[in-house]
């Protein structure tokens, strides 16, 4: 687990993709946490339409599947860099495994926290607390997942999150579960390593 405070996003990404294509088989797997300045992702498959109303805030349009998110600060971003070969399992085993983790992390805070069909990531009375991406290159995994902690959630409200109009968003501290960010991180990473190695 590497934690590296809050740093950019597009230089981050490039990193994913410039450790990813050095990968050899005996490369160690990462977990990369921190936190981004304002921006929005605009996933391969991603629609203009999905931005709904002007901002200010960059939108990076990049390699991951699905559609439109944000990330700002109090959101903690965990990248996984995986090599799914040597784990014996698929990407809908991972994404499974990383959205298990999240619930198990609200679950020990005594939030309730679910998957949704048809829409990857982990909510909270039908709203977002959680929101995930990856690509697979070689057998490789990068991108990851989204966890919003304490952060200013009205960005949200310029975009369909993930693709979805009317998505609502939410996060620990709404839900009373109060997590510093690097207490966040922290369980984050435990809880993913357990998940994803298990």
């Amino acid at each position: 687990m590497r934690s590296l405070g809050r740093v950019e996003y597009e230089a981050t990404w490039r990193a994913m993709q410039d450790f990813t294509a050095r990968r050899t088989a005996d490369t160690p797997d990462e977990i990369w946490v921190l936190e981004h300045p304002p921006v929005y992702t605009q996933g391969q498959a991603g629609r203009a339409e999905h931005l709904i109303a002007a901002t200010d805030i960059p939108v990076v349009p990049i390699d991951r599947g699905g559609q439109i998110t944000y990330h700002g600060p109090g959101q903690v971003v965990a990248y996984v860099l995986v090599d799914l070969r040597r784990r014996g399992y698929g990407i809908r085993e991972l994404v499974t495994r990383m959205e298990q983790a999240v619930i198990d992390l609200l679950a020990s805070h005594g939030v309730v926290a679910t998957r949704m069909a048809g829409a990857p990531g982990v909510y909270v009375d039908g709203a977002k607390i959680a929101a995930l991406g990856l690509r697979v290159k070689h057998g490789c995994t990068y991108h990851g997942l989204a966890f919003n902690v304490d952060m200013d959630l009205t960005p949200f409200a310029a975009i369909n999150p993930c693709g979805y109009a009317g998505m609502r968003v939410t996060q620990c501290r709404d839900l009373g579960v109060n997590l510093t960010l690097p207490q966040a991180e922290q369980a984050l990473a435990q809880t993913l390593l357990a998940a994803i190695y298990s």
